[in-house]
């Protein structure tokens, strides 16, 4: 055991020297420095291979598993495999977990990952190397894909499914166009559900935490015969609300918040008669009932982004009225069937879903104009409610791979999907004279049918070299109608219809090369795409809605990949530079709760990401992350709205409720030219730590974890109070198994030094702010059968 401590010291020097390096952006210095790491790295690695050719090697302890990835459409190694990838699977997987988290959990914990959301357990966002969309609009399409079990998940309030009875979460970085299609430039987040299994098994989990929370997770599998398995698996997760509504002017029943209830299913069905042939059927459903994000009224310090002096957690006033719930209904069927030297694939997959969210958006109470009002100024009430009354999601794919041995290897298939979208955007003015609830809205609808070709072939040159290409063809029809209805009576209405249809090659080019025996080489190129976007949030009469064309993305990458100490650590780095020609972005309106898309001419972005993982001893095992970020949109033209852009936002004194910077010629406007993109933290940083011991009959560990992030603007334009704070937020997890594993007690913490910092913002009105999650703590029993 100690020549394994020692030989894992003398791996810090290039860790400390890969990571000094990964601080600055890619220049001479840093590719000298990264070669050099790179060298040292192959040295060990030969070295290994030099003592293993002399006697083969037994079996040793505390030896990585190997992981399985999907990332290429086919099960590999995740060393083979020539692109930059993170998994989230196991211990780490029930840490991030604990305490009934929501999708976010993911959010800093593997390299150039983010994830927010200004809607709260619904609608997540998720940033990949920067690349994303702070649009909150309820077709708002984003630049990072989620796939869940073979099935891509379009629409935001499908991606935020509980996490509960996943085998693997895969993190695929860089544009995935050629094997996943449109709207993946920035890459692609897989979740694969544990699958049925021919025994009996399964477990029941409760537990109980901070603001009475109580969560239930089930999982029961069953063979019904030699050829069919069932395996149901369900979760259910309730918390009491933890914020009191402290509005002066309110009466009794007051409604206070973030409490919530999140109900969901999954069934599987697996039928294989024999080895050539399967299908997996998959039904699941959501119900979710709760409150949207809190927006607070003037909860940062004007001039900076500091909380205001005796901000309370818990306390929040509003006249407002915040309601959310959510249904999801969806099912698939994934056909295989093998024929000689040829897989055969059929993915068919089926989503809907309802959705209405109200909230007070001004988060306050009152105005300016009709007091009382507070806290703060609050120049003008704002109240809104977003509803999906119809939504469906329909995908089939078709796919060709060939299994037999060989130097060429390839992949075929056909692709369609066909959306279905309406929207009301419904504005409550809570001070119309006679009608203190009179409501004008816009309705949008957006259908939207996709039809794409893709293949790719892997070639293996030589021993020690393989190379892969791929192409896929895309063809996007997107129709698009938007009203604005203004009442009650006479009714006023203004009509908008517009209609897209788009055409797009993506392809990439990659290489692996086989250094020694647990060291591999990687280069890619690769372009991605993300269709044509269209938003008619229309505020009044007047207003129009706005569009995006088609982004692409190319993107070129190379690292090395390694298995260090006989497989008791492994190492993943990467370098990356990518160019997006038409960058989709959304620019607040300053003034109003609309938003409006705009093209910029260019987005750079460039960066290093280190992956690592290790079992340091019988007892403690480990995993750290790193990733460099360096965003920048370039487009001397493009300016923007900023915040507090007309009289009614303007404080009681007359000055802007911020202080933005960048000012353009235009009055109430700034550059966006030389900005990084928004919530793009230029660092970040991950790290557990496990430790386990055998105590009695039993199992004992424990397991923390920590993230770290620099800060990043909120918004296109820059102003200090929109600019988020540095954040660092650890958990833990201890728990104790006996009975073979049959019995897990477990106590856990998240946020444990209770971090409070504002993650969200509203520009418009006040300096209104959205909160990071508090600490909470809680427990849990587990019971395995």
């Amino acid at each position: 055991m100690s020549t394994h401590r020692f030989v894992l010291r003398s791996a810090v020097p290039s860790l400390i020297a890969l990571a000094v390096a990964s601080a600055f952006p890619l220049s001479s210095a840093l590719a000298a420095e990264a070669a050099a790491v790179a060298a040292a790295v192959a040295e060990q690695g030969a070295e290994q291979d030099a003592s293993a050719a002399g006697t083969a090697a037994p079996a040793t302890r505390n030896q990585l598993e190997t992981v399985i990835v999907t990332a290429q459409r086919r099960a590999e190694n995740i060393r083979d495999v020539p692109m930059s990838i993170a998994t989230v699977k196991g211990d780490k997987l029930d840490v991030l977990t604990s305490g009934a988290a929501d999708i976010r959990f993911l959010s800093g914990r593997t390299p150039s990952v983010s994830i927010e959301s200004d809607y709260g357990r619904t609608f997540p966002r998720f940033y990949i190397r920067g690349l994303g969309n702070t649009d909150f609009d309820l077709n708002a399409s984003q630049p990072v894909g989620l796939v869940m079990d073979d099935i891509v998940m379009e629409n935001a309030m499908l991606k935020g499914f509980p996490v509960f009875d996943v085998d693997q979460v895969e993190v695929l970085r860089g544009p995935q166009g050629t094997l996943f299609g449109r709207n993946s430039p920035a890459g692609v987040i897989k979740f694969d559900s544990a699958k049925p299994v021919f025994k009996t098994e399964g477990y029941l989990q409760l537990g109980i935490g901070s603001f009475s929370a109580k969560t239930a997770e089930g999982v029961f599998n069953m063979p019904v015969s030699d050829t069919v398995a069932l395996r149901f698996s369900g979760t259910s997760q309730h918390r009491d609300n933890r914020v009191h509504n402290t509005n002066p002017t309110a009466g009794k029943g007051t409604q206070d918040f973030e409490g919530y209830g999140d109900q969901a299913f999954r069934l599987q069905a697996l039928v294989q008669p024999n080895k050539d042939f399967s299908a997996l059927f998959n039904v699941h459903a959501r119900n979710y009932h709760g409150n949207a994000a809190l927006f607070r009224a003037n909860i940062i310090k004007k001039g900076t982004n500091d909380l205001v002096d005796g901000f309370d957690y818990g306390s929040y006033a509003s006249d407002g009225i915040n309601q959310q719930d959510l249904e999801t209904k969806g099912g698939s069927m994934r056909l295989k069937y093998t024929t000689g030297d040829i897989t055969l694939h059929s993915i068919t997959g089926y989503e809907k879903l309802k959705f209405y969210s109200r909230a007070d958006v001004d988060g306050g109470y009152g105005a300016a104009f009709a007091p009382p009002s507070g806290p703060g100024y609050i120049p003008f009430p704002v109240e809104t409610a977003d509803v999906l009354p119809n939504h469906r999601q329909f995908s089939q794919e078709f796919r060709a791979e060939s299994n037999y041995r060989g130097p060429l290897q390839w992949i075929a298939g056909l692709f369609y999907f066909d959306e279905s979208i309406q929207i009301d955007s419904i504005s409550f003015n809570s001070f119309a004279p006679g009608n203190p609830q009179n409501a004008n809205y816009a309705v949008q609808f957006q259908d939207t049918k996709s039809y794409a070709a893709f293949g790719s072939l892997n070639y293996t040159v030589s021993d020690q070299f393989k190379v892969r290409g791929g192409v896929r063809y895309t063809n996007d029809k997107k129709d698009f109608r938007a009203s604005r209805v203004e009442g009650p009576r006479p009714v006023d209405r203004t009509n908008f219809n517009l209609n897209d249809t788009s055409h797009n090659f993506s392809w990439d080019l990659s290489g692996t090369y086989e250094l020694n025996k647990t060291t591999n080489l990687f280069a890619r190129v690769a372009t991605g795409y993300r269709a044509p976007s269209m938003q008619g949030r229309l505020d009044d009469l007047k207003s129009e809605p706005s569009f995006a064309g088609a982004e692409k993305a190319l993107s070129y990458e190379a690292g090395i990949k390694q298995d260090l100490f006989d497989r008791r650590a492994r190492l993943s780095v990467s370098v990356f530079d990518y160019r997006m020609k038409n960058k989709q972005l959304t620019a607040g309106n300053g003034t109003v709760n609309m938003n409006r898309l705009i093209n910029a001419d260019k987005v750079t972005g460039r960066g290093v990401e280190l992956d690592f993982q290790a079992n340091l001893s019988d007892e403690f095992s480990m995993t750290a992350g790193y990733s460099y970020n360096d965003t920048e949109i370039k487009d001397k033209s493009l300016i923007v709205q900023h915040c507090g852009n007309n009289a009614n936002s303007l404080n009681g004194d007359g000055s802007s409720g911020c202080t933005p910077t960048n000012f353009s010629p235009r009055a109430g406007y700034s550059s966006i030219d030389g900005n990084p993109l928004p919530r793009a933290p230029k660092n970040q940083l991950n790290f557990t730590l496990k430790y386990s011991t055998e105590i009695g009959n039993g199992e004992f560990y424990a397991m923390t974890d920590w993230a770290y992030r620099t800060s990043y603007n909120f918004f296109l334009y820059e102003a200090p109070e929109y600019t988020a704070k540095k954040l660092t937020e650890g958990g833990v997890r201890a728990a104790y198994k006996w009975g073979n594993g049959k019995y897990e007690v477990a106590a856990f913490g998240r946020n444990i030094t209770d971090r409070q910092v504002i993650l969200g913002a509203i520009d418009f009105d006040n300096l209104t702010g959205i909160m990071n999650e508090p600490r909470t703590w809680g427990g849990t029993f587990k019971v395995n059968f």
